[in-house]
């Protein structure tokens, strides 16, 4: 009888009673939690690609500004038709520095902006990358005071060009060389829609940076 008892003894293997309050799954709070992260991203991620392609957008129609204010003003030029013996009335765009700092500085801003595009196609295909736009919206932000340096500069001949200036004895020119008066004001008004796009440019960067 005490082997018996002992191989019974020996047999028994104990349960563990668990509790049934200690099996819980996680708490609702943290699924609804990460779910609304999960749920928070895809409406970010639109609103930076929408705001990558209104940057594409407007680069290109910045880059057809300045390209033409740039192409306007290099290829002015106008002769008179009459001319002494001593003179000859021609007027060009080089003959002024304001119009060849004009020319020079908005072809850079076309040329960076045609540089630019690839960058501003990896902020539409990956919204959240930060350093394709924060890159952007520095060059930006310096090619604003560049592009409207030389069109006030530029404005400011132009002006003198068709009123003239008569306490220094400047007389307008306009009456005279009317086709040329009339593709710098052109190349002037492109230019200053150029400074105006860049400053939307540098807007719309610096909302892609701030909204999270």
């Amino acid at each position: 009888m005490d082997s018996s008892h002992s191989t019974k003894e020996s047999g028994d293997i104990p349960i563990p009673v668990t509790n049934p309050k200690s099996s819980k799954a996680a708490p609702p709070p943290v699924v609804a939690a990460t779910t609304k992260k999960t749920a928070k991203h895809p409406l970010v991620s639109r609103w930076k690609r929408g705001l990558g392609i209104i940057d594409f957008i407007l680069r290109i129609c910045a880059i057809a500004a300045a390209l033409a204010a740039a192409t306007a003003m290099g290829t002015t030029s106008q002769q008179l038709p009459f001319f002494t013996q001593f003179f000859q009335f021609k007027a060009d765009y080089n003959d002024l520095p304001a119009f060849t700092f004009f020319v020079i500085a908005n072809a850079m801003a076309g040329a960076y902006l045609v540089l630019s595009l690839p960058f501003s196609i990896v902020c539409i295909v990956r919204p959240h990358i930060l350093g394709a736009r924060l890159m952007l919206l520095v060059f930006d932000t310096i090619a604003v005071p560049l592009v409207t340096a030389a069109a006030s500069a530029a404005a400011s001949i132009v002006y003198l060009a068709h009123n003239g200036n008569s306490d220094a004895n400047w007389v307008a020119i306009c009456r005279q060389f009317n086709d040329f008066c009339q593709r710098v004001s052109g190349a002037v008004v492109a230019s200053f829609i150029t400074a105006l796009v860049f400053i939307v440019l540098v807007a719309v960067s610096a909302v892609a940076l701030r909204r999270k």
